[in-house]
């Protein structure tokens, strides 16, 4: 018997908001040290800030990009809530950052990708709000200049559009659980070894499952990418997103 497509929604959003255990890419609500929660605060803030005023500048010199700016922010809350078990025990997702910082910056995604958290900390029991602060620093802002300083990178030595982007998503992916890792190192280091050796722990936990996952993620945000060029060459355009050889 077919399952009619509303219950296979219903069965996909009681998976998407069951909770995870903690070794996950979204660190949970209460599960770091109130002392660590309020740095990774104050440190992505002023991100964030500098975030809305370079949203507010694409947006009033291109209007027209409004609706990818939505595209981004739904891509991200998409894959992120895509929580994926691991045979560790923890769980992984992609971060979705990467498609969002191609086409606005890394700044812009910051607040994008702080928004995503904050929704999925309050509908899917995913991350929480006290950590907030931490998971936006490593897939909101680390992640995304990660994959804009990798995109301009591969733009400037001559790599496809499409390597481009695949290599700056994968590595934004990769880079944001290395940060988690270290968040978690630092709040829990081991009682033998210190932080190195919880560190270890910690991103041998998330690697079985995050590597071929940033794989994935970095043939997704290429296959969208693809998608925008066909059809939205114009806002792409406008947004600088193609380099000087490939605008022409």
């Amino acid at each position: 018997m077919k399952l009619s497509w509303w219950k296979c929604s219903y069965f996909l959003v009681a998976y998407l908001m069951v909770p995870k255990q903690a070794f996950a890419m979204h660190i949970m609500e209460g599960f770091l040290p109130i002392e660590w929660a309020i740095f990774w605060w104050v440190i992505s803030i002023p991100f964030i800030v500098l975030g809305l005023r370079s949203i507010r500048k694409t947006i009033e010199a291109n209007p027209e990009t409004k609706m990818m700016l939505g595209l981004s922010g739904a891509f991200a809350f998409v894959l992120s809530a895509l929580k994926i078990p691991s045979v560790t025990g923890s769980c992984s997702h992609p971060t979705g950052v990467g498609l969002g910082t191609v086409l606005f910056g890394p700044l812009a995604m910051s607040v994008i990708g702080t928004i995503v958290l904050l929704f999925q900390s309050l509908l899917l029991a995913h991350g929480g709000l006290t950590t907030l602060g931490a998971n936006a620093f490593s897939m909101a802002i680390v992640g995304p200049f990660i994959v804009y300083f990798v995109f301009k990178g591969a733009q400037k030595i001559g790599l496809s559009f499409s390597l481009a982007v695949f290599f700056a998503a994968m590595l934004g992916d990769l880079g944001t659980y290395v940060v988690t890792s270290v968040q978690l190192a630092l709040a829990f280091p081991s009682e033998v070894g210190g932080f190195a050796a919880s560190f270890t722990k910690f991103a041998g936990i998330f690697a079985l499952t995050q590597i071929p996952l940033a794989i994935s993620e970095g043939i997704l945000t290429v296959i969208v990418m693809n998608f925008l060029k066909k059809y939205n060459i114009s806002e792409l355009k406008a947004l600088r997103v193609f380099s000087a050889k490939e605008a022409h």
